[in-house]
């Protein structure tokens, strides 16, 4: 199993959107306003817009950067057990699979194969890189 990303690059991206959305949020020239009113609740909205922008980017970079992202090399499957297995080829839109998060929509690669025995197909990456536990949360201190 191989990540899409290294993590050099992962962080340059995730640098880039902190960085652009800084510079919106609080912009390095004295002399430009800050953004928002004069009010708190007007700055909880930045930081609102600022989880609703960074939150689903660190979470697709993430996901790449994990080592069942990318499967190579020898597959069973997990149906039958047979060892006949081939990768669909993506689609238009690739592999990408769009998880819903309460941070908002994420966009994920998510490889597809298909068993020649049984005719199923699956996840290599089974349900790694789905919503934890049907999307439940657990509560602090609870297991």
């Amino acid at each position: 199993m191989a990540a899409l990303k290294d993590r050099q690059q992962a962080r340059e991206s995730l640098q880039k959107v902190f960085s652009s959305l800084l510079d919106k949020m609080i912009p390095p020239d004295a002399a430009t306003p800050l953004p928002g009113g004069r009010r708190f609740v007007d700055w909880e909205e930045l930081g609102n817009e600022v989880e609703r922008q960074l939150i689903p980017h660190f979470l697709e970079q993430r996901a790449a950067l994990d080592a069942a992202a990318h499967v190579e090399g020898d597959l069973e499957c997990p149906h039958c057990g047979s060892d006949r297995i081939y990768m669909i080829k993506p689609d238009e839109k690739g592999n990408q699979v769009e998880i819903p998060t309460p941070h908002g929509a994420v966009v994920i690669e998510k490889q597809r194969c298909r068993c020649r025995a049984c005719g199923r197909s699956f996840s290599p990456s089974g349900a790694l890189l789905g919503v934890a536990d049907g999307g439940e949360s657990v509560a602090e201190g609870q297991e």
